[in-house]
């Protein structure tokens, strides 16, 4: 069986091998500092490590490391990255932790006492977008909110960012999506645009002069006390995203298995970002829209991001019409793998939870990992419906005894 069909039996909630996700999204990745371990760990050829993702500095994982390790999918990203910039024309980059790494040609840096300044496009003639500390591992967005003058707000200032697709980003995810589909894999596409109020994108670290609302907690607030102005950013983007998505599988058509639609977390730790309530207003709406669109005209699964302890979310997902969740963050408040499963697992796919990245990953021993994983995968995998994957990505600094075990642990679980 390939991977391609085992991810596509899993997403049709089938039983069969379970599949592997690491690198497949933008939230599914390992930090450039574990790849390069990874590769040393396997005795895979010395070379620096490409980062795909420059915001929260995840690593490629070559097609060698990919087989080593036995991961099923891969994916296809937009054209460019968060900073604004498209991957390609690598250069040479030394980390703050002292890694030699690849990066874009327009990869461009300053350095502000400790921290490195990143500029959108490149363009360090504007304000940086991004800051990494001096003990950092990752890029933070710079908040560039201009003086908020509440009777000149246009939500045309927030939608800047989701224009219409070109000719030039349709040739390339057509290039990019057969190029993922001769490698036999499974493939998950993002598209771009389909992001109702993902904070990550908020601070727009990829304009060089952003308007509208642009401060995260003036973000929070305006759900509250501007929802008008909000409704009507949500209306302009579903109706871009879905001419685009039109355009876009005109060219492609079911070459993606999976689509990555929204990363907006409703979760924290213990409790939630806002009501059920809020979510079917504000929200839901606009997820249906793409979403039914997608399941009327495609073969296309979507894929749903929510960190936290979302479990009051779960039938509200469920009726936004998304087919997959991610991360599954176990360790958050309700959040147990066999209700989960119990209670979802027939129509929900789930992608992740196979081991917590905030402690038993980073902090445990190989044989703690090895149990986690191992518990989660005879949970999750019962009658299909599971990808394997750890809970979000995998950090810097990661022991990588233990994400050999990890992976050990699981094909232990694929051999019985």
């Amino acid at each position: 069986m390939t991977s391609k069909e085992k991810l596509q039996k899993c997403l049709a909630h089938e039983s069969g091998p379970v599949p592997m996700d690491f690198g497949g999204t933008a939230v599914t990745g390992i930090h450039c500092s574990v790849v390069e371990a990874l590769r040393a760990h396997y005795g895979l050829e010395k070379r620096p490590v490409k980062i795909i993702d420059p915001y929260q500095m995840l690593g490629e994982i070559d097609n060698d490391l990919r087989e080593v390790i036995g991961i099923d999918v891969v994916g296809v990203f937009p054209r460019n990255t968060l900073f604004g910039f498209p991957l390609g024309s690598w250069k040479e980059w030394r980390t703050p932790w002292d890694q030699e790494v690849l990066v874009s040609e327009n990869f461009n840096t300053t350095q502000q006492g400790e921290d490195v300044l990143i500029y959108p496009e490149g363009d360090t003639s504007v304000p940086a977008s991004g800051r990494m500390p001096g003990s950092g591992y990752f890029f933070d967005s710079i908040v560039r909110q201009p003086p908020i003058e509440e009777e000149k707000l246009n939500p045309v200032d927030n939608l800047e960012e989701f224009g219409y697709v070109s000719d030039e980003d349709l040739d390339y995810y057509e290039s990019a999506l057969r190029e993922a589909d001769a490698t036999g894999l499974g493939v998950i596409a993002n598209f771009g645009g389909t992001a109702f109020g993902d904070i990550a994108l908020v601070p727009a670290p990829f304009l060089k002069n952003p308007k509208g609302i642009r401060d995260v907690t003036e973000w929070y607030v305006s759900t509250v006390m501007r929802p008008e102005y909000i409704h009507a950013i949500f209306e302009g983007q579903s109706e871009i995203a879905i001419a685009n998505l039109e355009k876009i599988f005109q060219r492609v058509g079911n070459l993606p298995d999976a689509v990555f639609i929204c990363g907006t977390d409703f979760g924290t730790q213990d409790s939630q970002f806002c009501s059920t309530d809020t979510y079917n207003t504000l929200y839901a709406p606009y997820y249906k829209k793409v979403n039914n669109w997608i399941h009327e005209h495609t073969e296309w699964k979507t894929f749903k991001h929510s960190c936290g302890a979302v479990l009051p979310f779960m039938e509200h997902f469920i009726d936004s019409e998304f087919d997959i969740i991610n991360p599954v963050q176990c360790s958050a408040a309700g959040m147990d793998p066999q209700n989960l499963k119990d209670s979802y697992g027939d129509r929900l796919v789930f992608w992740g939870g196979g081991v917590d990245t905030q402690n038993t990953l980073p902090f445990g021993t190989p044989d703690e990992v090895k149990k986690e994983v191992t518990e989660r995968l005879e949970i999750f995998t019962r009658d299909g419906g599971y990808v394997f994957d750890a809970i979000h990505n995998v950090q810097a600094k990661t022991p990588i005894e233990n994400m050999a075990a990890m992976f050990d642990a699981v094909r232990k679980f694929r051999s019985n």
